[in-house]
């Protein structure tokens, strides 16, 4: 059935800090999780000398740029890039509410993955608090096609992603990844899966600004002759879509609340999701706002429509 619902608002019981450097701007960077109250979502905050106390929310309305990673905020002026990895950390923790405080404009890589980000935030333990928790239901399909690349949300009770690559590159082919999104299954099927590329694109990333911070240490690589070159080979036989059902995490974790459905992509990326994403509530008619009701005596919790605004309100 893959019916994971909780009925109350949550966020972390304590501060907890990480260290780091930005894959893309190869900078140190720190950041600290704080809890917030219920209705605040996630929100990141700049701690560093300058302009300290400027924010953004997480949420899709925000996101400037999505090239090589999922940028909120002006790519010009204030910015948090390569968010995706900490958003799904929080989405697959069922983690409603946090402020994030950072002190640089991209989000630490740690080891490329998400798997850093829930050891810190088991370390500041989870909070229930006495807020009801609401969703977003898919009530009827969604699609969005771009080139051989699709993407599409659908009815679904639970949280379902359904992710699909086909790459040409012997390393990594055609993959297919399924799972329903529960803490448990997050933390053994995806959180460890890393971000990952290529040596023949490394000088053109380079010259373009990015990835100027990434290592062997953070990225899986694949050589020119197709193969890993990372020494420790792969966590996971099929690692590659696993880390791009990570990064669709991350990126749907930007809906403002929980969504109740399915999603599929086959070829998608940060631009797909972000767009895909936009076309669902852009389309009142697509989705509706619920909350768990009062629980049937041996059954789940009903779930109700509300007439409430989520965390915090997009802006399409």
């Amino acid at each position: 059935m893959g019916t994971n619902l909780h009925d109350y608002q949550t966020t972390v019981k304590s501060c907890v800090t990480l260290s780091g450097i930005g894959v893309h701007n190869g900078k140190p960077v720190t950041i600290r999780f704080l809890p917030a109250d219920p209705d605040t979502g996630v929100v990141f905050v700049y701690s560093g000398e300058q302009g300290a106390g400027r924010q953004v929310p997480a949420l899709v309305s925000e996101v400037g740029a999505t090239a090589f990673c999922t940028v909120l905020g002006a790519p010009s002026g204030f910015h948090v890039a390569t968010v995706e990895h900490v958003m799904a950390a929080l989405f697959g923790l069922g983690i409603d509410n946090v402020v994030v405080e950072i002190d640089g404009n991209e989000v630490p890589v740690m080891d490329g993955s998400a798997a850093p980000f829930v050891d810190a935030l088991d370390q500041a333990g989870i909070e229930t608090l006495d807020a009801k928790r609401r969703y977003i239901r898919v009530v009827k399909p969604v699609r969005i096609d771009s080139g051989a690349s699709w993407a599409e949300f659908r009815p679904y009770r639970g949280t379902r992603f359904e992710i699909e690559i086909d790459f040409d590159s012997a390393a990594i082919g055609r993959q297919a990844f399924a799972t329903d999104i529960e803490p448990t299954a997050f933390r053994r099927d995806i959180a460890r899966a890393r971000t990952f590329g290529f040596m023949r694109d490394v000088e053109r990333l380079w010259a373009a600004g990015y990835a100027l911070g990434s290592s062997l240490e953070n990225s899986i690589v694949i050589g020119d002759d197709n193969r890993v070159i990372n020494m420790e080979g792969l966590r996971y036989v099929d690692e590659f879509v696993r880390h791009k059902t990570l990064d669709a995490m991350g990126d749907l974790a930007l809906a403002g609340a929980r969504f109740i459905g399915s999603f599929r992509s086959f070829r998608g990326g940060h631009r797909l999701n972000a767009a895909a994403l936009r076309h669902l509530l852009s389309d009142p008619t697509a989705f509706e706002i619920v909350e768990t009701g009062r629980r049937a005596r041996g059954r789940t919790a009903e779930l109700i429509a509300v007439n409430a605004p989520v965390y915090a309100p997009w802006v399409l």
